[in-house]
């Protein structure tokens, strides 16, 4: 079985310009992702969650099914799109983020991209590394990996 498509794995540190972008990894663009692509959204672990356009009609489809009757999911639904910012690469790779997505994820100048295979996240370096230091024992590691399946 091969596997054919866009995979997002590794960090890379960034700092914020001053017009607030950054840009992403070589390896993570590819042709057409000028345009408004890419979808950012905030996540509950205090990053900025980046869906790529192959992510999006599964994503599309999970949302619809939610339906406007359960008034708490569209309360949340809401808020969660509130916040959320589409956009694309310019020519020389950069992003920017609109200021609510900023502010919910603490970012202010140093930013931490991290690839989680189909999407990516965008952190504040300092949330973080503040998040790495407190790290899995080898133990527990290994035995979340075995939970995991993997």
């Amino acid at each position: 079985m091969s596997f054919s498509g866009m995979v997002y794995v590794g960090e890379y540190r960034r700092n914020l310009d001053g017009k607030n972008r950054l840009t992403v990894p070589a390896k993570w663009r590819f042709p057409g992702d000028e345009a408004d692509v890419y979808l950012a959204l905030p996540c509950p672990d205090g990053s900025v969650l980046v869906r790529p356009p192959k992510e999006m009609e599964a994503f599309l489809e999970k949302v619809n099914a939610v339906g406007s009757g359960n008034i708490q999911h569209t309360k949340m639904l809401n808020q969660i799109f509130s916040m959320a910012h589409s956009f694309g690469c310019d020519k020389q790779g950069r992003i920017g983020l609109n200021q609510r997505l900023m502010n919910q994820a603490g970012i202010t100048r140093g930013v931490v991209l991290l690839g989680a295979m189909k999407t990516f996240k965008i952190w504040d370096a300092q949330r973080y590394d503040q998040l790495i230091s407190e790290t899995f024992t080898d133990q527990s590691y290994a035995a979340s990996l075995a939970e995991m399946g993997l």
